[in-house]
């Protein structure tokens, strides 16, 4: 049996990739012709969207990479931007000559 949520519900809802990671939390649902387009994601202080976006405040995640719903939100690792920590160090490891 199909068990269904009211949008409403789905506020404040925590955020996983399919990998376990901490994405964020949800801040809002964008609905297109009675159907949900997307999701508006909000990077909270120790979420992965903190550490790739800085001080952006979020990113909107299509409905299609949302894989589940239930007590969190689990997405598609596809929806997470790119980040490697070495960008962040300003390529420490990197040899000048």
């Amino acid at each position: 049996m199909l068990k269904m949520k009211r949008v409403s519900e789905t506020y404040d809802m925590r955020v996983f990739t399919d990998t376990g990671e901490y994405f964020g939390d949800v801040e809002e649902t964008i609905l297109t012709q009675n159907k949900v387009f997307g999701w508006r994601v909000r990077s909270t202080k120790n979420s992965f969207l903190n550490k790739v976006l800085g001080s952006a405040k979020g990113v909107i995640v299509p409905h299609q990479l949302v894989k589940s719903i239930g007590d969190i939100v689990i997405i598609s690792k596809a929806a997470v931007p790119s980040y490697s920590p070495e960008e962040e160090e300003g390529g420490a490891g990197e040899e000048v000559e």
